[in-house]
C-alpha cells in the first residue's frame, strides 16, 4: 500500500482515555471493514475497521493493552481503563490490526475492502464499491478455531 498521506503521517494512536498509546513503524500492509460476527461483537458496532500492521511494527509507548482471547486463534486488545478496543491479531499471525478510530489521523486510514461480509446487518447499505469478502473459514488461522464468545450468541 503506497497512499502519500499514510506515508507521510505520524501512525500513532491510543485509547480515549490516555492510558495505552502506540506508534507504528510501518506503512499499513491493508485497512479494511471487517462485518464478522466476532468483530461486531468486539467494537459493539457493526463492523471493525481495521489496519493491518506486521506485529514487531508497533510499539506501546505508554501503558499496555488488556487482552480477551476471542477464541483459540485470536486476541482482542483493549484498554482496561476505558475499554477502547484497540486490536484484533491472530496468535500464529505476523500481523496485528489496529482499529482505525483509535489513531491520532484515522482520516488517512482508508479502507480498500469489506471482510467477513455474511455477517452484515441486512439493513445496513453499504454505500461504495469496494470489494466484498467472504470470512476464510479454511484459513489456517482459523481451522479448528474454538470461539470464546458468548455462547448464547446464536447468529
Amino acid at each position: 500500500m503506497s497512499d502519500p498521506d499514510i506515508i507521510d503521517a505520524e501512525l500513532t494512536g491510543g485509547c480515549q482515555c490516555g492510558a495505552v498509546r502506540f506508534s507504528v513503524g510501518m506503512a499499513p500492509l491493508d485497512v479494511s471493514y471487517c462485518h464478522c460476527r466476532m468483530c461486531q461483537r468486539a467494537v459493539g458496532n457493526l463492523f471493525a475497521a481495521l489496519v493491518m500492521i506486521r506485529k514487531d511494527h508497533v510499539e506501546w509507548t505508554k501503558g499496555a493493552p488488556a487482552v480477551f482471547e476471542s477464541s483459540s486463534a485470536a486476541e482482542r486488545g483493549f484498554c482496561s481503563a476505558c475499554g477502547t478496543p484497540l486490536f484484533f491479531r491472530y496468535k500464529a499471525s505476523p500481523n496485528i490490526e489496529l482499529t482505525v478510530g483509535s489513531f491520532d489521523h484515522p482520516e488517512v486510514l482508508t479502507p480498500r475492502h469489506h471482510y467477513g461480509i455474511e455477517s452484515r446487518v441486512p439493513w445496513h447499505i453499504i454505500g461504495d464499491e469496494l470489494p466484498r469478502e467472504t470470512t476464510n473459514v479454511n484459513s489456517p488461522y482459523l481451522k479448528d478455531a474454538k470461539s470464546h464468545q458468548d455462547p448464547t450468541d446464536r447468529r
